[in-house]
C-alpha cells in the first residue's frame, strides 16, 4: 500500500482508508462535490453533443448535460455516491456521463493522489483505461451484479484500477436506479418477513457436514481450467504462457464461510479462536473465513502494512468490500473434524458500516493474474458465491421506530466517533506484536544512550551492536513494516494543525505513532541523531552499503572542510522550499518531496519507474564513496528535525580539552564530519553513532587515555605495586596521528 504517503500523512488519512473499504450512501445534493470539478471537463467530453451543464438537481447530486434546452444525459461524480478511496488514502474523483438508456457516454479522471500512479506509471495509461468505460451498458451490469464487463488492469496499479472500476460501476448503478434510467427501477425494501442470523444456535459440525449443507462453499480450479479461461479471454500473450504442469493439478482450491455465525465459527475455529474473533468484532461487524491450497495464493505477497489485499473482494448487490491488513488475521488450524490441510487460512472482518447483510447472498471475487512480460500481467476474475443456509437464520425482530432528525444527526456523529475510536484501538490490538517489538527496540536504544559510556567501553561490541541494530531497522522496520518517516509527514502535520486536528487519526498507525513519539522525546535529549542515526531505514541502508564498500576496499573520499561546511545547508534550503510549497498546496509539495528516495528504496523496494530507481541508486552509489552522502547534504527530513533539536537540553557526548587541539582523531573518523576542526561537535549534523565515545575511552587510540595509562603504569612501578616490565614498556601504545 502506499506508501505511498505513509507515516503521519498515512495515519492522518487512515480514517478515509477505513471508509474506503465500504460502500457509502449518496451525499445530499447541497453537499455534492460534482460542481467543483465541472470546469475541468467540457460537457461534450462526457455526453457527446452537449454544450453546457445545467443546474444541480435538488434530490440527487447529478447535473444535466444540455444542448440548448434539451437534456442529452446526466453527469455525476463517483465520489458523491460511493467511496472512491484509493491506495493513497485519498479519493479518486471521476466524472461520469450517462444517457437516458443507462449507457455510460464518457468518463474523465479529474483528481487523484495515487502514489504508484503519479510517480510509477504514466498518468495517461490510467486515464486511457478510465475513458475506456464509455459505452458500458449499466443495464447489463445490473443484471450480472456488476461483472458483465472485462476488467482492464494495469500491472503495478492493481488496487487503483479496481477502485476506479468499482466506483464507476457501483455509482452508475445507483444513479441509473435512482433516476430510473434505462428502465432500471429503484431498489425498494424487501417485502415480507426479514431474516437475521440465529445467534442462539451453536451446534458443532464436522467438515463433511459443513461442506455438505453449504455452510462452507468451495471454488476449485485446476490447471486446465485456468489455461482454457485465458484462451477464452483471447490475449495472445497470456495464451502463449500457459500454466505449466499436469492439467489435473490444483491451481487453487478456495473455501469460504461466514465465521461469525456461532455454529460455523465454533465448528471451524474452535471455542478459543472463535471467542478471540468475537472480541475483535464491533457491533454490526461480520467476518469471513477464507482458506485455500494449490499453486495460487488468494492473498499474494504484494500487500504491505496498510495495504490492500488486491486479489479478493466481497460483493453484495451494489456494495463491495476490500480488505486491508488491519482487518485480517491468520488462522492456525481448522478445528472441524475431517478438515483437509490448507496452505492459507485467514479471517477477514467486514465493517459494520459496509451495509453487508449476512442473510443475503454475496460472492467473493478472486482475481487471477498471469505475467506476460517483465512487469506486465493479464487478469481474470472468478466468483465464489455464498448464501447462508436457512437453518442458521430466524425471523428478524421488528425495527425500532426511526429517531427524530436531530437525534439521528447527533447519533450519526456519535457512531462515527465511536467507530473511529474502536478502529484505532482494534488496530493497536491487532498489531500488538509489532508494537512490542518496536517498543523493545526503542527501549534498548534509550538504555544505550543513557549508559553510553558503559556500552562504548568495548569497541568490538559497539561496532557489532550498531551493525545488528541497523540491519533490524532496514529489514524489519523499513522493508517489512514500511515505517519510514518522511518530510511529507512534517508538512502534513503542519497542515493538520491549520484544520481539524485529531489525535485519533494519528493513532491509526501504531508503529508510525511510536516512532514520532520517540523522535519528539529524543529531540529534547539527544537531538535528531537518535532517529537519523539509528531508526531511519534509508539511513541504515546507506551505512550498511558503505560498510560493504569499505570491505571491498572502495576508496573513501574525505570532503574538504570548507566545501563540506558549505554543502550541509543545502538540505535546509530544500526543506524550507518544500515547506513554502506546502503552504501553497500540500499536493504540490508532496510531488517535489520526491527528492527523498525513501519511497523508492524502502516502501516500494525499488519496484518503480526507472528514473526514480536511478535517482535512488545514484544516491546510494555516492554513499559508497562519501559515507551517508544523502544524510549529510540533501535530506529535508534531517533538516526538519535539526531545527527543533536546537531545544536539546543535555550534552551527552563527552570531550577532552585536548579534543581539536592538538588531537583531531575523532574529527577525522566521524562518519558525517559533524566535528569541527577545533573539536566542537555540531549537534545539527551529529548522528549519535557513538564512535567518538568509543575513542574517548580507548587506551590505544586516544592520546589522553594513552597518557593516563602510561602515567598510571609509572606510578605503579614507582610505588612497587608492579615490577618494571621491559616487554610491557615496549608494548605501550603510541598515540595515533
Amino acid at each position: 500500500m502506499g506508501h505511498p504517503r505513509h507515516i503521519f500523512l498515512f495515519a492522518f488519512l487512515s480514517i478515509a482508508v477505513a471508509l474506503g473499504l465500504v460502500g457509502i450512501a449518496p451525499v445530499k445534493a447541497d453537499e455534492a462535490l460534482v460542481q467543483h470539478y465541472l470546469d475541468k471537463v467540457a460537457p461534450g467530453e462526457l455526453v457527446p453533443g452537449a454544450e453546457t451543464f445545467g443546474p444541480l438537481k435538488n434530490d440527487v447530486p447529478v447535473v444535466p448535460a444540455l444542448k440548448g434546452k434539451d437534456t442529452l444525459g446526466w453527469v455525476y461524480l463517483t465520489s458523491d455516491f460511493v467511496s472512491t478511496t484509493g491506495y493513497s488514502g485519498k479519493p479518486i474523483h471521476t466524472l461520469v456521463g450517462v444517457d437516458k438508456d443507462a449507457v455510460i457516454t464518457g468518463v474523465r479522471l479529474v483528481k487523484h493522489s495515487e502514489p504508484i500512479v503519479l510517480i510509477g506509471i504514466p498518468d495517461k495509461k490510467i486515464r486511457a483505461v478510465t475513458e475506456g468505460y464509455a459505452g458500458l451498458d449499466l443495464k447489463a451490469e445490473a443484471a450480472s451484479g456488476g461483472s458483465a464487463h472485462d476488467l482492464d488492469i494495469i500491472s503495478g496499479a492493481t488496487v487503483t484500477i479496481m477502485v476506479i472500476d468499482d466506483s464507476i460501476i457501483r455509482s452508475g448503478l445507483k444513479v441509473a436506479r435512482t433516476m430510473g434510467l434505462g428502465g432500471l427501477a429503484s431498489e425498494v425494501a424487501e417485502s415480507g418477513p426479514q431474516r437475521e442470523v440465529d445467534t442462539g444456535k451453536k451446534d458443532i459440525s464436522d467438515w463433511m457436514t459443513l461442506t455438505g449443507d453449504g455452510s462452507v462453499r468451495r471454488l476449485s480450479l485446476d490447471v486446465a481450467q485456468i489455461n482454457e479461461s485465458f484462451v477464452s479471454q483471447g490475449d495472445k500473450r497470456a495464451v502463449d504462457r500457459p500454466e505449466k504442469g499436469p492439467e489435473t493439478d490444483t491451481f487453487i482450491d478456495l473455501y469460504l464461510a461466514l465465521a461469525d455465525v456461532p455454529s460455523i465459527g465454533l465448528s471451524l475455529l474452535g471455542e478459543a479462536e472463535y471467542a478471540n474473533l468475537m472480541a475483535r468484532l464491533n457491533d454490526g461487524d461480520h467476518a469471513i473465513l477464507v482458506a485455500g491450497r494449490g499453486r495460487y495464493s488468494f492473498k499474494g505477497s504484494g500487500y504491505v502494512r496498510g495495504g490492500i489485499f488486491d486479489r479478493i473482494q466481497l460483493i453484495q448487490d451494489d456494495i463491495s468490500v476490500r480488505f486491508h491488513d488491519r482487518q485480517h488475521n491468520r488462522v492456525g488450524t481448522i478445528a472441524a473434524e475431517g478438515a483437509p490441510a490448507f496452505s492459507e487460512m485467514d479471517l477477514f472482518i467486514i465493517p459494520a458500516d459496509s451495509g453487508f447483510d449476512p442473510a443475503k447472498e454475496f460472492r467473493l471475487q478472486l482475481l487471477v493474474q498471469r505475467p506476460v512480460g517483465p512487469i506486465e500481467k493479464v487478469f481474470l476474475t472468478f466468483d465464489l458465491g455464498y448464501r447462508l443456509p436457512d437453518s442458521y437464520l430466524k425471523a428478524a425482530a421488528p425495527a425500532a421506530a426511526p429517531a427524530a432528525a436531530s437525534g439521528q444527526s447527533s447519533g450519526a456523529v456519535a457512531e462515527k466517533d465511536t467507530g473511529v475510536q474502536a478502529l484505532w484501538k482494534r488496530i493497536w490490538n491487532d498489531r500488538k506484536t509489532d508494537v512490542l517489538i518496536l517498543g523493545a527496540a526503542i527501549a534498548v536504544l534509550t538504555l544505550v544512550f543513557f549508559f553510553q559510556m558503559q556500552v562504548t567501553r568495548n569497541e568490538r561490541f559497539t561496532f557489532w551492536f550498531r551493525i545488528g541494530f541497523l540491519t533490524f531497522t532496514l529489514v524489519w522496520l523499513g522493508w517489512m513494516e514500511n515505517a519510514q518517516l518522511s518530510v511529507v509527514n512534517v508538512l502534513a502535520f503542519f497542515s493538520a494543525l491549520t484544520s481539524d486536528f485529531s489525535w485519533d487519526a494519528f493513532l491509526m498507525d501504531p508503529l508510525v505513532f511510536l516512532l514520532w513519539f520517540s523522535v519528539a522525546a529524543a529531540l529534547l535529549f539527544w537531538g535528531r541523531g537518535a532517529y537519523c542515526g539509528w531508526l531511519c531505514p534509508f539511513g541504515a541502508l546507506q551505512e550498511l552499503t558503505n560498510r560493504i564498500a569499505k570491505l571491498c576496499r572502495i576508496p573513501q573520499i574525505e570532503v574538504p572542510w570548507g566545501l563540506h561546511e558549505r554543502l550541509w545547508p543545502v538540505k535546509y534550503i530544500i526543506f524550507l522550499g518544500l515547506f513554502g510549497l506546502s503552504l501553497y498546496s500540500l499536493d504540490v509539495a508532496e510531488h517535489y518531496a520526491e527528492v527523498e528516495p525513501f519511497k523508492t528504496a524502502i516502501i516500494l523496494k525499488f519496484q518503480r519507474a526507472w528514473p526514480f530507481v536511478l535517482f535512488a541508486v545514484a544516491l546510494l552509489a555516492a554513499g559508497l564513496f562519501i559515507e551517508r552522502f544523502y544524510c549529510r547534504y540533501l535530506c529535508p527530513l534531517g533538516a526538519a528535525l535539526a531545527i527543533p533539536a536546537r531545544l536539546r537540553m543535555f550534552d551527552w557526548l563527552k570531550r577532552y580539552r585536548e579534543c581539536g587541539n592538538p588531537c583531531n582523531r575523532c574529527a577525522k573518523e566521524c562518519m558525517v564530519q559533524a566535528i569541527h576542526p577545533e573539536g566542537h561537535i555540531n549537534p545539527n549534523e551529529c548522528l549519535n553513532c557513538l564512535h567518538c565515545q568509543v575513542l574517548y575511552q580507548h587506551d590505544q587510540k586516544c592520546p589522553v587515555c594513552i597518557k593516563k595509562l602510561a602515567k598510571r603504569r609509572r606510578f605503579e612501578v614507582q610505588t612497587g605495586l608492579v615490577k618494571p616490565d621491559t616487554k610491557a614498556k615496549a608494548e605501550t601504545p603510541v598515540p595515533a596521528k
